[in-house]
């Protein structure tokens, strides 16, 4: 009995150990799917580490026979339900990991696949490009033609923004004005409204000098995007 728990605890240790080292080898295996410009065929240590879990597996694999059969050798009463529990477990983290590899496969297969199809995509544009001469120059045209398009496009973009920059500015000054009307004709009559009539004054022009930067600005950048 004693030779019997110390070789099952030997055995589930080993499994358990091979369980962790598969999960470790899926980590490894998962990035081949994102490199950038995967290769149209598998590298080398792609390989590597596909056979590595493929060993890892049928390692597994035979260590759970040898568990199956530990247990069947048992008399009925003295296989607790633990180790039958634990025997269950060991299959079932099996079978998942047997489906991960098959689902990692074919998530790098598909990368693969959409990697070589972009790459035959723009071999066979250059190849067009390359025999038809006057179609890469029209391409090229449409190209600037675009590019000039959104430059135009940003700049009434821009243009269009100040113009409703200077009407707000316009409707600000027609306010103030209108204020400093008032002010002026109260001024007299009260004092102290002199000062505030100053700082007015000040705003006003403030608001004109920033008017004239942005449209400045405006102006220059229409000349840069043209």
């Amino acid at each position: 009995m004693s030779s019997t728990g110390t070789g099952w605890a030997q055995l589930r240790q080993q499994a358990r150990s091979l369980e962790t080292h598969t999960e470790t080898l899926f980590h490894t295996y998962s990035q081949f799917s994102s490199v950038p410009n995967i290769p149209a065929k598998p590298s080398e240590d792609e390989r590597q580490t596909e056979a590595k879990i493929q060993e890892l597996l049928e390692k597994r694999e035979t260590l759970i026979a040898q568990l199956s059969r530990l247990l069947d050798s048992e008399a009925q009463l003295t296989a607790s339900a633990l180790k039958q529990n634990n025997l269950a477990r060991h299959r079932e983290v099996l079978q998942e990991h047997r489906k991960e590899l098959s689902r990692l496969k074919s998530q790098i297969q598909d990368a693969r696949n959409r990697a070589n199809l972009l790459s035959n995509v723009r071999s066979d544009i250059d190849a067009y490009h390359s025999n038809n001469p006057e179609a890469a120059e029209a391409d090229y045209m449409l190209d600037e033609r675009a590019r000039i398009d959104n430059s135009h496009n940003m700049a009434d973009s821009v243009l269009s923004q100040a113009y409703a920059v200077n009407e707000s500015f316009g409707l600000q000054r027609e306010t103030l004005a209108s204020i400093n009307r008032r002010i002026t004709g109260a001024a007299a009559q009260v004092p102290g409204l002199n000062s505030l009539i100053g700082r007015i004054s000040a705003k006003k022009r403030r608001d004109g000098i920033i008017f004239g930067s942005f449209i400045a600005f405006c102006f220059l950048m229409f000349l840069y995007f043209m």
